[in-house]
């Protein structure tokens, strides 16, 4: 088995938390002349973007995953030096040293809604990021990133040969009909949660269901769990029991990662769901996307007492 590229964005996230409600602020008849402010209580600035926090985790969970990104010049080398200490291997990574690494800026209110606002800085040159020099990959992540550069690297993908993991979420209405059926005619495997699956039904008319029935499927429903949508059927995965609710930013990208790695250790449907629920619970225990830590026994002993089950995969490892 060869290796996984992981494509997105690389991003600063600067995460402000708001106590209320959304719903509360927002009048649905009054949209068409929105002007509201949020009174937030807590900020930060942290490492994310989509690609960053998928590597991360898969690195966690055992992998060596090649980011293949776009990044500001001067901002990008603390960062670069954190993610290959965990396990990260980012030479795969476009440097542009006359911009700034992308900048996310995430309220989140008590609910766990985000309303974000994304500058792209590098990312968008990130059609400048060539797969083709990377012969040994079985799996590409086209995560959410240019839309040139998506539909760029779902071509490339194919014509290495990888399996494609489609992950649009945030770019499904930037990206053109063409570029976004190709990810979605082209993939091993399409991850999103349900709203993001709603746009998509929007956009092309194919359902869950249409899409499960020659590829997988990965729906996240949030505390109500999630599924796996396939030839073979649905599998239903519980959401993994939390401590306490922190912070959900990442948790999605974590929950791919962990499919991903589950599957590639030959895990069953079921199985590799399960692995993507208990990496989610770690991430929302956390302020940020990348400040979550497990080793082996520990994702063991999580899994164990979430599930009642032992940990059934065929890989070494942490598995």
């Amino acid at each position: 088995m060869g290796r996984i590229a992981v494509t997105g964005s690389v991003a600063f996230d600067t995460i402000m938390e708001f106590g209320g409600r959304f719903g509360d602020f927002i009048l649905p008849e009054k949209t068409n002349e929105l002007n509201v402010a949020f009174l937030v209580e807590k900020l930060e600035r942290r490492r994310g973007g989509t690609a960053a926090n998928i590597a991360f985790s898969l690195a966690l969970l055992g992998e060596r995953p090649l980011l293949c990104a776009a990044v500001g010049g001067g901002d990008f080398v603390d960062y670069a030096a954190a993610l290959e200490a965990d396990g990260v291997d980012t030479s795969g990574v476009l440097t542009c040293d006359d911009m700034s690494t992308a900048t996310a800026f995430i309220t989140t209110d008590r609910d766990g809604n985000q309303i974000t606002a994304f500058h792209p800085g590098a990312m968008a040159r990130a059609a400048g990021v060539d797969l083709s020099a990377h012969a040994d990959l079985s799996e590409v992540v086209v995560g959410a990133d240019d839309a040139g550069a998506m539909a760029l690297h779902v071509d490339q993908a194919q014509a290495l040969g990888a399996r494609l993991v489609f992950v649009p979420a945030q770019q499904i209405p930037a990206m053109p009909d063409t570029a976004l059926r190709s990810g979605l005619e082209q993939a091993w495997l399409i991850g999103g949660n349900d709203y993001e699956f709603e746009m998509i039904r929007d956009r092309t008319g194919l359902s869950i269901e249409a899409l499960g029935a020659s590829r997988m499927v990965v729906v996240t429903r949030g505390s109500a769990g999630s599924e796996l949508h396939s030839p073979d059927g649905v599998a239903v995965i519980p959401a993994a029991p939390v401590s306490e609710v922190v912070d959900p930013t990442g948790a999605g990208d974590a929950y791919i990662a962990g499919v991903i790695a589950g599957l590639r250790s030959g895990a069953s449907h079921d199985v590799a769901g399960r692995i993507g629920s208990i990496a989610a619970a770690y991430v929302v225990e956390q302020h940020g996307p990348q400040r979550h830590r497990f080793d082996a026994i520990g994702f063991r002993e999580r899994y164990a007492a979430s599930f009642g089950a032992d940990l059934q995969v065929r890989a070494e490892g942490w598995a």
